[in-house]
């Protein structure tokens, strides 16, 4: 499975979806200065106007999200990737072309609608393609490539004008949607649908017919067998089945609320306010450099150190950036993990998006040192909630990772 180079092809089509992701939830960073000086009247920004276009991408992420709780299950993981290419591609033509404020608005509403439904989708597609061996890895791979979609967005802003950006972010979602179209779908998703067939090749393709793959496909059928039932209100009350929920949802929530969102998508305006010797454009590109090392780093470490101690060790970009998107993938039950996941994603993006809303105006009312107090105070409650209610899944399968939350037996995770 480690030589197998289809199933690191498949991972990268699919993480093109996060790599957009990046790009366009940063995109307000160099544009909103711009647009501050701009010569068309229609696309000068007020404080209130300014706060709009840099949450509104929250809100549409939040919607996605949503949508994405009926697709993942009906449509399948890779085919709700490749809807995603829709609204960005009509959000992104939108902001290239914008006269009025509105067309800007709703550009970042369909860019951010396609963000929420990839939020949503890619990290249950790798860990559902991954060998337990390399899903850590393999998992941290939206995180890096949503890290290296915003190191591009800052650089690029260097050089580019404000619509150009625009027209770049079109690319990483044409290349996208190529090389999905060659992919195989999820074979536990597969599997679900009764396309056993389908799902055996799609295995063989993902693992090479030199391995173990006849005993992965009955462990995989064996677990899908067990869930088989779609998830009914009466089966929420099971520990198996909300534990695991209720560890991911919070994990995503407290995720938002240690700032990330509002700080990135405000990065330049928030270099601009301090006494930082380096321009603001420089200053974010340094951040998003420093953020691509540390999530490489959490990349390497993770299968061999665990995602506990990242969590508790290390930033936002080494632990509770590539972590909880690939905890969220790992814990969720089989039957309400499409469910699941976009219930995550509404979550985190809902809480990003009032963050993201309001912090210019605090910002402007009591300056920087109030909202980085909260989310000091945020991060230091994260490591409790991680001390007590995160489990190590290091090196486990899906299917072992289910038991434990089924039995409550440790065992299944040592």
């Amino acid at each position: 499975t480690l030589k197998n180079k289809w199933l690191f092809l498949a991972a990268f089509a699919a993480v093109l979806g996060n790599f957009n992701f990046g790009f366009s939830l940063v995109y307000p960073s160099p544009v909103i200065p711009a647009l501050e000086e701009s010569t068309i009247p229609g696309l000068r920004l007020t404080s209130l106007e300014e706060s709009w276009f840099g949450s509104v991408f929250a809100l549409g992420a939040a919607a996605g999200g949503l949508g994405t709780m009926y697709m993942n299950d009906r449509l399948g993981r890779k085919l709700s990737i490749m809807f995603s290419a829709v609204p960005s591609v009509v959000g992104y033509a939108l902001m290239a072309g914008a006269q009025q404020i509105w067309m800007l608005l709703l550009g970042r509403l369909l860019t951010g609608f396609a963000g929420g439904v990839t939020s949503a989708s890619i990290p249950v597609y790798i860990s559902e393609i991954s060998h337990p061996g390399v899903r850590g890895a393999l998992g941290a791979c939206p995180q890096i490539m949503a890290v290296l979609g915003a190191l591009l967005l800052y650089a690029l802003g260097l050089i580019l004008p404000w619509r150009w950006l625009a027209v770049a972010g079109e690319v990483p979602v044409l290349i996208m949607i190529v090389l999905l179209c060659f992919m195989p779908n999820s074979p536990r998703f597969l599997i679900s649908k009764g396309n056993d067939d389908e799902a055996l090749k799609a295995l063989i393709w993902l693992r090479g017919k030199d391995t173990d793959y006849p005993w992965e496909y009955k462990q995989i059928k064996d677990s899908v067998r067990k869930q088989s039932r779609r998830i009914s209100c009466a089966e929420i009350r099971d520990p198996f089945i909300y534990k695991p929920i209720l560890i991911a949802v919070l994990m995503r929530f407290l995720q938002q609320l240690s700032g990330v969102t509002p700080i990135l998508v405000y990065l330049e305006p928030i270099f601009k306010s301090t006494a930082v010797i380096l321009k603001p454009q420089y200053d974010a590109a340094i951040v998003g450099a420093v953020r691509l090392a540390s999530v490489l780093i959490a990349a390497v470490s993770m299968d061999k150190a665990g995602r506990k101690i990242l969590l508790f060790v290390s930033g936002y970009a080494m632990g509770w950036g590539p972590i909880t998107w690939l905890l969220m993938s790992e814990i969720l039950p089989l039957k309400a993990r499409g469910v699941a996941s976009g219930l995550c994603v509404l979550v985190s993006w809902l809480t990003a998006f009032a963050l993201t809303d309001i912090f210019l105006l605090v910002k402007e009312a009591y300056g920087l040192e109030i909202p980085f107090f909260f989310f000091a105070v945020i991060c230091a409650g994260n490591l409790l909630f991680t001390g007590c209610c995160v489990p190590e899944t290091k090196g486990r399968s899906l299917e072992q990772i289910e038991s434990y939350f089924r039995t409550g037996r440790r065992s299944f995770l040592n």
